[in-house]
């Protein structure tokens, strides 16, 4: 006699042998965990942090590896890529030697070669700009490039009345440290007044200023009664100071 078995029996069965996979098929460390490979891009974003913080890095640091990735033959649930040589300085090319660790214990050691992009918003000109002019942001715009290869480009968080244009740029051109300077508080030729403060005793006199300075700047002035030559700091419009 033919024995015909119930379909509702045999979908459960198969359902039962697709749960039932082999102990091989899936690799777990003892705490339960999937096992799984060094990742590319674990590994970048490993180094990109670690770069960032050790260079104190502003701006977005974007890295690629120059050689094709080969992950290290074993599967861990944590990976930890520690830096233990560092490059000189941050370039369009580096080489970074770390260590690799799975689950806690060292896997070895491995030399990498890094591509590196340092986008920043920095300024480019909207309209010419003449040399003396006073550094206005209202006459520029912020554009993002890769500051490691425009190294000499002024970041768009740099610039204000203190500045001035050092030469002329055409509209359109990247604004560089190059084409400004520090605006001259102090001109070469003016009578300043000169501050002199020690302890308790505060002294003013007149003096005229041997050379142009920028605030902060060390300059020489001359005493107009004794004609000595007095070292000041530039604080102010036309006011300096002697310390002690």
């Amino acid at each position: 006699m033919t024995r015909f078995i119930p379909v509702s029996l045999l979908l459960g069965a198969c359902l039962v042998a697709a749960r039932t996979v082999p102990a091989a098929a899936m690799e777990k460390v003892p705490g339960g965990s999937e096992a799984a490979p060094l990742a590319q891009a674990d590994v970048l974003t490993s180094l990109t942090r670690d770069l960032a913080a050790h260079f104190n890095l502003e701006g977005e640091l974007q890295l690629e590896l120059l050689r094709p990735w080969t992950p290290p033959g074993s599967l861990a649930s944590e990976w930890k890529i520690v830096v233990t040589e560092y490059p000189a300085v941050v370039g369009s090319s580096m080489l970074v030697r770390c260590r690799i660790t799975a689950d806690g214990g060292r896997v070895g050691d491995a030399l990498l070669q890094l591509r590196a992009a340092l986008w920043r918003e920095v300024w480019f000109s909207r309209e010419p700009l003449t040399p003396g002019a006073v550094f206005d942001p209202a006459q520029l715009e912020s554009r993002r490039v890769d500051s490691l290869r425009e190294r000499d480009a002024l970041p768009a968080a740099v610039g204000d009345g203190t500045f001035i244009f050092a030469r002329s740029l055409p509209a359109g051109r990247l604004v560089t440290w190059r084409d400004v300077a520090r605006r001259p508080l102090v001109r070469k030729g003016d009578v300043v007044d000169v501050s002199a403060i020690e302890g308790q005793l505060a002294v003013t006199l007149k003096a005229m200023a041997m050379e142009n300075g920028a605030q902060g700047d060390v300059i020489t002035v001359r005493n107009l009664d004794s004609k000595k030559n007095i070292t000041a700091f530039v604080i102010d419009e036309n006011h300096v100071q002697v310390r002690f």
